[in-house]
């Protein structure tokens, strides 16, 4: 029986949301791309076969007119931490998406999404981590 491929939606269009996007759409994933701007899809590699919408994720009607319902992955990848918290919980508890990852620049914010089932990706300590395994220095910081 024929099924209506699921969507993975991803809220912002900058380095992070556009690679992402990018190595999705490749590996054959149904992709939206969301971004209050639409200048922000210049970001976007010459490879990608998804879609591009201008809207506010924060929007539950827009997050509706782009099929969020039959979405399995949202990933929040604003400039803003407290959109990507917003935007994510929205995501989770209202429209029940599977599989859902907040992008945050301060580890403090983690608590706007503590016990949510909300995942957080901290790009700054995945860059330490990455230092940490390339160079043989460990921090004995937790970050």
């Amino acid at each position: 029986m024929f099924q209506k491929p699921k969507n993975i939606i991803i809220a912002g269009c900058g380095r992070l949301g556009s690679s992402l996007a990018g190595k999705l759409s490749q590996l054959g994933y149904h992709v939206i791309i969301i971004d209050k701007s639409e200048e922000a899809f210049r970001k976007l590699p010459d490879t990608f076969s998804g879609y591009q919408v201008v809207g506010d994720a924060a929007n539950t009607e827009f997050l509706e007119r782009i099929d969020i319902k039959n979405c399995f992955l949202f990933i929040a990848t604003t400039n803003s931490d407290n959109a990507n918290c917003l935007i994510s919980q929205i995501a989770k508890n209202i429209y029940k998406v599977e599989k859902v990852y907040a992008r945050l620049d301060d580890a403090e914010k983690q608590i706007l999404i503590e016990d949510s089932e909300v995942e957080a990706i901290y790009p700054s300590l995945l860059s330490i981590e990455k230092f940490e395994k390339l160079s043989g220095i460990t921090f004995k910081e937790d970050f």
